[in-house]
């Protein structure tokens, strides 16, 4: 088995992944066409010692995946529109001149920043109010189990809602693709969609676990902070004080969190690991829908192109990720 560590996400029509030194975006054009871009990339975590001391190489992980895969989801953003406006121009008889997509960082970031304090305000701030509002305040472990079961409610609804809708079914089919396409690699199996069609698209080490794993560690974290507060003052936080000493203690969680999801990981055979995983995977029956194999075949383009098995075509001119 190939003891090189890849990890990615799925995209508008295409997949990304991410090896220890190089990202690779996969995107299929309407016409059939794949287009893979490979960027350089070296973790911060390996750059400098000291941010590859466990907790803080899962915060500065946790940080790097949002930058890189917002960065990917405007590439096969552009992607799209760019073959948008090829359609539009050949309908009205006007030339098409392959010029770079165009991006907009400006609404990029915006959007972004929109989504962040949308989903903090969901699935952080709501659950608290909620929980305080029901009258469960008093008691710390009681109030973070309510409103950690809220929080995880919120977000299966959510994320079932989503999968209604046929683009984001599309995207969850190749989110299947990308774990597909990475047990195949981890296999040490043929990397043809043939034989990554035969693996399961179930991982331990999905994001998708991570959020499940997040939810539980952050229910031991704040009841315990929680817990500490009502020692320290003599009475329990207020909502407003529960929030902002929550919200401060993110990046522990993540950290955290992102200890426990590695570890997972490297013990998944472990019969104690695989009941632990167990919620995680079944979660993904939601994130992740079976693939075809025109799909598969973008998600191990992209594989190919992370590990360095074959040459990425450069399609724009956007900046390196970070």
């Amino acid at each position: 088995m190939p003891d090189l560590n890849v990890g990615g996400q799925a995209v508008i029509e295409g997949v990304m992944m991410r090896s220890k030194d190089k990202v690779a975006t996969a995107v299929r054009k309407p016409n059939g066409e794949i287009v893979v871009k490979t960027d350089p990339y070296i973790s911060f975590t390996k750059r400098y010692k000291i941010l590859g001391l466990p907790i803080l190489r899962g915060i500065v992980s946790f940080v790097e995946m949002l930058i890189i895969g917002i960065k990917t989801l405007n590439f096969s953003a552009d992607i799209a529109m760019k073959e948008l406006e090829k359609e539009e121009n050949s309908a009205k008889g006007k030339s098409s001149e392959d010029k770079p997509p165009r991006s907009n960082n400006l609404m990029l970031g915006l959007s972004a920043v929109f989504a962040v304090v949308v989903g903090v305000f969901i699935f952080f701030f709501l659950p608290l109010a909620i929980s305080q509002f029901a009258g469960v305040n008093r008691e710390a472990v009681g109030f973070n189990l309510v409103a950690g079961a809220i929080r995880l409610t919120m977000f299966l609804i959510y994320v079932w809602a989503l999968s209604l809708f046929g683009e984001f079914r599309r995207i969850f089919e190749y989110h299947g693709a990308e774990h597909k396409s990475i047990y195949c690699y981890e296999m040490g199996d043929e990397l043809i969609p043939e034989r990554a069609a035969c693996h399961t698209r179930f991982h331990p080490r999905c994001g998708t676990s991570f959020i499940l794993i997040v939810a539980l560690f952050a229910i031991a974290t704040y009841a315990i902070s929680d817990t500490l507060y009502a020692i320290w003052t003599g009475d329990a936080p207020t909502l407003l004080t529960r929030f902002g000493i929550h919200f401060s203690l993110l990046p522990l969680v993540a950290g955290g969190s992102y200890e426990l999801l590695k570890l997972s990981g490297k013990t998944r055979d472990n019969k104690i690991t695989k009941i632990l995983i167990k919620p995680g995977l079944w979660l993904q029956r939601l994130t992740t829908k079976e693939p075809s194999p025109e799909q598969l075949e973008v998600g191990l383009a992209s594989l190919k192109a992370a590990i360095g098995m074959e040459q990425s075509v450069t399609v724009s001119d956007h900046s390196n990720v970070p």
